[in-house]
């Protein structure tokens, strides 16, 4: 049996991923959901980011290309597997969040592993906003490609600033829960508006943006 990844899969990955990670920490629901299952909500979104990303990886094309008769990596790629590596950190640190931990488990289990992916996130979206700027099309805001990785610098912005308020003190306490809540909601909205852009499309966007490097 084969599968055939397609952009309509990725999307809607990232949507549900997303959406679960916006229950987890919309303000009013968390209080109403409690901790646990707002935890349950970013452990299952987390996962669902996996697949999409893994499906973006697959669909962005060869790791490698040649430049002057050099070998080079594609910077498409390079973010699409870096945002993939983000990805597998968010399961970590929201698989950890489920376990009763001490406070030295929930800095090297949770924190940091979010702190790592948010990084992750953050040099993707570096890297796609690179390749917009290469393929001067860095102000195009009636293509979709443009859109979505604007709202996905924004969202990863938004999850920096979440894990920054997500630091764990000595006593156990966050840093700000607040900003840690508040930055996550942000962050998991614009993330699902960036990927809701290609919902209408169901093969790989092909442009000079995703071609030429």
């Amino acid at each position: 049996m084969l599968i055939h990844p397609t952009l309509r899969m990725q999307s809607w990955g990232f949507v549900i991923g997303s959406t679960l990670f916006a229950l987890g920490s919309a303000p009013f629901l968390s209080s109403l959901f409690g901790a646990a299952l707002a935890n349950v909500f970013f452990f299952a979104g987390s996962w669902f980011f996996t697949g999409a990303a893994f499906i973006q990886l697959i669909l962005s094309g060869s790791a490698t290309t040649s430049d002057s008769g050099k070998p080079a990596i594609r910077a498409v790629w390079l973010s699409a597997a870096v945002q993939l590596l983000g990805t597998i950190l968010f399961n970590i640190s929201t698989g950890s969040a489920l376990h009763d931990l001490n406070v030295q488990g929930e800095m090297h289990l949770v924190w940091n592993p979010n702190a790592e992916g948010s990084i992750a996130f953050l040099v993707s979206s570096g890297l796609a906003v690179l390749i917009l700027w290469r393929a001067k099309t860095y102000w195009a805001p009636r293509s979709t490609e443009w859109q979505s990785v604007w709202l996905n610098t924004f969202g990863s912005i938004a999850f920096g600033v979440s894990a920054v308020g997500s630091f764990i003190l000595r006593d156990g306490n966050t840093l700000d829960p607040n900003m840690a809540n508040i930055g996550t909601f942000v962050g998991a909205l614009f993330f699902l508006f960036a990927s809701a852009v290609f919902l209408g499309k169901s093969t790989r966007p092909v442009s000079a943006m995703a071609e030429s490097v």
